[in-house]
């Protein structure tokens, strides 16, 4: 019985071999690599991977595509709500703390920023991760200073990942059909990420781009006198003007 494609869960399945090969060829899956598959769905892009890897475990919050995907004796299945599964754990688990995680997935692009939000927390533990994603999504991931794409999206995210869009991918590549354009984008935790408190610089990225057409000072300036800082830093700037660089060197100075 063909599955029925479920609004609610944001479901478009991966359905062109050749895309399908592209991103296979992008991640580049070796056998044993502990990999963790989000969304798996019709398994279009899961049994590529698990031919290369020998085992994948598979996050599937669908009950009637988790109860399929039970049937392959090549894969285990956390179902789950992916805002809800400890990758921390999870990474412990697969390679008793020896080898990093590599994430992957079609992430649903109704909550595609949550989901990359509550894998931040995990980074830790994480090796590569490669995602197709709402293209307007990547190009706020991997959007520069004075863009009208850089906004609290690139801020959080770049201080702990280089973040490269490696792939495009049409609407015709998927059944049924979404209406926006798609791509891969390939995130690398860096290896030496600045030392920042994540909440305090979550707050201080937030406040900033809350108005992000007011200057600085109507907003983050509050923000700053209210802590009582009184170090340097430029307000009469436009959060989209500010380089990651140096929101994370006020994260540092904040108190």
């Amino acid at each position: 019985m063909k599955h029925q494609a479920r609004k609610r869960f944001g479901q478009h399945f991966l359905s062109d071999s050749a895309i399908i090969d592209a991103i296979v060829r992008e991640i580049d899956p070796r056998p044993g690599d502990p990999m963790v598959e989000i969304g798996p769905g019709l398994a279009a892009l899961t049994q590529p991977l698990v031919e290369r890897l020998g085992r994948l475990t598979v996050i599937e919050l669908d009950r009637d595509l988790a109860a399929r995907l039970r049937a392959h004796p090549q894969l285990d299945v956390v179902e789950s709500d992916v805002l809800r599964v400890d990758f921390t754990a999870l990474a412990q688990r697969l390679s008793a703390g020896e080898a990093a995680l590599r994430i992957v997935g079609n992430l649903p692009y109704n909550i595609s920023s949550p989901i990359l939000f509550h894998l931040l927390d995990h980074v830790d533990v994480v090796r590569d991760q490669h995602f197709m994603l709402q293209k307007e999504v990547i190009d706020r991931m991997v959007a520069r200073p004075a863009t009208a794409d850089y906004g609290r999206l690139s801020v959080m995210l770049q201080w702990r990942y280089a973040m490269e869009n490696v792939l495009f991918v049409p609407p015709e590549c998927f059944d049924p059909p979404p209406r926006v354009d798609s791509a891969v984008v390939r995130m690398l935790p860096l290896a030496e990420p600045p030392a920042i408190d994540r909440a305090l610089y979550g707050e201080l990225v937030q406040v900033a781009f809350s108005q992000r057409r007011k200057l600085l000072r109507h907003t983050l300036g509050r923000w700053l006198d209210q802590r009582g800082f009184s170090g340097h830093f430029d307000l009469q700037r436009r959060a989209e003007e500010v380089p990651v660089a140096d929101y994370v060197a006020l994260a540092r100075q904040v108190v």
